[in-house]
């Protein structure tokens, strides 16, 4: 006879049939017109704003859309390929300022990054309250030259230091042929940080952070907080409940690498690299990069796996399930696939992507996730899809996990 058929005491066992945790869709808003990004009203959580490349910022409300617009620019913006409204956020005081910024290409393609001002309706802004930030001094022209029509960045986001930071492409055509992205005089290519919490009279509508990375260095705008970006596209703050602060960025490749790049709360100054780097490899290297080092993405994949990246959000909500909370969400807009990675922080705050997941096939397969152009958070923190293909705006939620099962073997 066995050994452990002579145990008295049963040996209780866990067995469990685990599944890979799944991601469930459903559609929350359609009817829209290509889509570029869904925005929480931060005083109401019933209401969210989608951003429309033509020119409109729609309303929804508790679920539905609204037959008024929060803007309607459509008469004096260019909107054709990656021109158009681009861009929308809300201050930290929008509760009491009733601000709001956007981030646009005006009829010349030249950005825009605007200041309005809601009218007695808070769902309707104040057209009359509008003021263009003036990059180029009180008496000069109130835009970002561009010399081409393409990599306008456009992406515009509080940080949880409240100033605001704002997406630049590196001015357009192929392989940045002007160098702008490490030219310091320019402020294309860049991440910018600035202090919109000024008065309504103030000559140029915001003033540098005193923090900011390259204050009082000669021949460099001071705006900038990080170099080296081709087209960032979409990059927002791990601000959430147990968040690090941590800014995530995808930054769009030219012919070969897609981006993911993490800056650990704070860490201004950096350089990621491009048109010397694309991804974490060599590209134009004719010309040295405006310092060193280099940063180097978290995250890279090929252009066989997608040709153009969509940032999008760390997820800290609850309705996906504990699995996912911590994981960055990212897409590809030309491939319409959707991912997740898992973020693991070091000591110093710096980050090293893991577990990479996809979860198209979750999400019902291309055709219905059709070009991602963004993601979006409501009021809870939980993660809304942006399709532009299909004109619809998909909420995630996650389906239990199999039950653990208890078997006692005696």
């Amino acid at each position: 006879m066995r050994k452990n058929a002579l145990l008295a005491t049963s040996v209780l066992l866990l067995t469990s049939s685990v599944v890979a945790a799944q991601l469930r869709p459903r559609t929350f808003i359609a009817g829209l017109t290509a889509p570029l990004a869904f925005v929480q009203d931060p005083t109401d959580r019933s209401v969210q704003f989608v951003v429309e490349q033509r020119g409109l910022i729609r309303v929804v409300r508790n679920g539905a859309l609204e037959s008024e617009n929060l803007l309607d620019l459509r008469g004096t913006i260019a909107a054709t390929g990656e021109q158009g409204l681009l861009g929308l956020a809300f201050p930290p005081d929008a509760a009491n300022s009733r601000r709001l910024y956007v981030n646009f290409t005006n009829a010349s393609g030249d950005t825009v990054v605007a200041r309005f001002r809601r009218s007695s309706n808070p769902l309707v802004a104040d057209m009359s309250s509008r003021f263009d930030l003036r990059w180029n001094g009180a008496a000069g022209a109130a835009v970002i030259a561009q010399p081409f029509a393409n990599h306008n960045g456009g992406h515009l986001a509080f940080g949880p230091d409240g100033f605001l930071y704002i997406g630049m492409g590196d001015g357009g055509s192929g392989n940045d042929p002007n160098h702008r992205a490490q030219n310091p005089a320019t402020l294309l290519g860049k991440i910018l940080r600035v202090d919109v919490n000024v008065p309504d009279s103030d000559p140029i509508g915001y003033a540098v952070p005193s923090s900011n990375p390259f204050v009082g260095a000669a021949g460099t705008r001071p705006e900038i907080w990080s170099f080296g970006w081709r087209n960032p596209w979409r990059f927002n703050f791990d601000a959430g409940q147990g968040g690090t602060g941590a800014m995530v960025a995808a930054d769009v490749g030219q012919g070969q690498w897609e981006e993911v790049n993490y800056e650990p709360a704070g860490r201004g100054g950096r350089n990621y690299g491009w048109r010397n780097r694309e991804g974490a490899h060599d590209n134009v290297t004719t010309l040295p990069p405006a310092f060193t080092p280099l940063t180097d993405p978290i995250h890279e994949y090929s252009h066989s796996v997608g040709q153009s990246i969509t940032g999008g959000y760390v997820y800290r909500g609850n309705a996906l399930g504990t699995e996912f909370r911590g994981r960055y969400f990212f897409a590809d807009f030309v491939a319409s696939r959707v991912w997740s990675v898992a973020l693991q922080v070091d000591a110093t705050g710096e980050a090293r992507a893991s577990d990479v997941r996809e979860h198209t096939a979750d999400l019902g397969g291309t055709s219905q996730l059709a070009n991602v152009s963004s993601f979006g958070l409501d009021a809870d923190g939980e993660l809304y899809i942006i399709s532009y293909g299909r004109g619809v705006v998909i909420k995630l939620s996650g389906i239990p996990s199999a039950p653990v099962n208890l078997r006692i073997i005696k």
